[in-house]
C-alpha cells in the first residue's frame, strides 16, 4: 500500500469506468438494510423450524459474533495489509484496503459495497454450512452482525469522538494504525486479538496528537 501521502480530503478513483466506480461505494444504511432480515429470519428459523432452544440459538449467535472478531483481525492483518510483490497484487491490495489508508475520510468506502458483499456473504454461508450443518442458521447471522458492528464502529471512529470514556482506547488504537504504524493495531471493533498476538499499541506511552485525530474525522463540509 504505497502512496505519496495521506489525503484528508477527497477519495480515490479506483476504476475509469463510471459504473464500476459507482459500485465501489455505499452507505452504512444500505448494508444494514440488506442484512437485517438475515439477523431476524435465520435465528427464527433455527428455533421454530429446526427445533433449537432459544438459549442454544442465542449462544450460537453470540459465538458467531465472537468468531467475527477473530476473522476481522486476521483479514485486516494478513489480507488487507498483504505486502504484494507483483503489480496485480498491489492493485488488488489497493482496491481492498489501500485506498482507505490513502483517503481515510472517504465515508463511502468504509463498508464493502453491496455486490461484492453479497457474493462474499454467500460463499461464507456455503463454507460454514459444510462445516456446521444446521447450526449455520444461528451462527451465520451472528457472524454477519459482528461484521456490521465492526463496519459501524469503523465509521464512528472516523466520524466522531468516542461516546464513552471506556471506548477511547479503540479510537486511539485505530488512529495510531492510520497515522503512526500500519503494522500494528489491526483490531477495530475490539483490541482483544492485538493483545493476544502482541500487535497492539502501548497507549500509556503514546502521546495523543489531537490535531491528527481531528484530521482523521469527518466534518459537515465533507
Amino acid at each position: 500500500m504505497k502512496f505519496d501521502k495521506i489525503h484528508n480530503k477527497g477519495q480515490a478513483r479506483i476504476f475509469k469506468n463510471h459504473y464500476l466506480e459507482y459500485l465501489t461505494k455505499t452507505h452504512p444504511l444500505v448494508i444494514w438494510g440488506m442484512y437485517t432480515p438475515v439477523f431476524v429470519l435465520l435465528p427464527y428459523y433455527s428455533g421454530n423450524k429446526l427445533g433449537m432452544s432459544g438459549l442454544n440459538v442465542a449462544l450460537i449467535f453470540f459465538s458467531g459474533i465472537f468468531f467475527w472478531t477473530f476473522t476481522e483481525y486476521m483479514l485486516h492483518r494478513f489480507a488487507f495489509h498483504y505486502d504484494a510483490g507483483s503489480p496485480t497484487g498491489r492493485r488488488i491490495s489497493y482496491i481492498m484496503h489501500g485506498n482507505h489508508h490513502e483517503f481515510p475520510r472517504d465515508r463511502q468506502r468504509l463498508f464493502m459495497p453491496p455486490v461484492p458483499s453479497l457474493i462474499m456473504a454467500s460463499l461464507i454461508f456455503l463454507l460454514m454450512y459444510l462445516v456446521l450443518g444446521k447450526y449455520v442458521f444461528p451462527f451465520f447471522p451472528g457472524f454477519m452482525f459482528g461484521y456490521l458492528l465492526y463496519g459501524s464502529m469503523h465509521y464512528a471512529i472516523h466520524a466522531w469522538n468516542p461516546p464513552f470514556k471506556w471506548m477511547k482506547a479503540l479510537w486511539r488504537n485505530h488512529h495510531l494504525h492510520h497515522y503512526k504504524d500500519e503494522k500494528k493495531g489491526f483490531g477495530v471493533s475490539s483490541t482483544l486479538w492485538d493483545h493476544v498476538f502482541g500487535t497492539g499499541f502501548d497507549l500509556k506511552k503514546e502521546v495523543e496528537d489531537k490535531q491528527k485525530v481531528q484530521a482523521l474525522m469527518f466534518t459537515k463540509k465533507h
